[in-house]
């Protein structure tokens, strides 16, 4: 489970980990949006804005991103990026970021710890 450990509230029951090379090579890519019902959870090797860079070339449909530093803690939120985005950056350095279907990061803000 995904939880905002700031608030208490739960964010997403089913949680994947993009834990190996090729499941963070993939991520999302060719994904039907209709089976998108988890939050999907990329553990970076360092604290970083390069390694954080994402892209969103085919996938088909908007998701929402959350950042967070080596304590879990959100530094950038990204809400609606839209299929066929060819980069994004996160603002600050991150360790990990999660994947999520667009509204399901509405309850999230800046400065939250995350928790799975």
């Amino acid at each position: 489970m995904l939880s905002n450990k700031t608030t208490g509230k739960k964010i997403m029951q089913k949680v994947l980990h993009a834990d190996t090379h090729w499941l963070r090579l993939k991520g999302l890519m060719f994904e039907d949006q209709r089976r998108f019902d988890y939050a999907l959870v990329f553990t970076l090797p360092r604290q970083s804005i390069a390694n954080a860079t994402i892209h969103m070339l085919f996938v088909f449909f908007p998701i929402d991103v959350v950042y967070l530093d080596n304590e879990k803690k959100v530094v950038d939120i990204v809400r609606k990026l839209q299929p066929f985005s060819p980069y994004y950056a996160p603002r600050r350095p991150a360790k990990f970021f999660v994947e999520l279907p667009v509204g399901k990061s509405l309850g999230v803000k800046l400065g939250d710890r995350l928790e799975w």
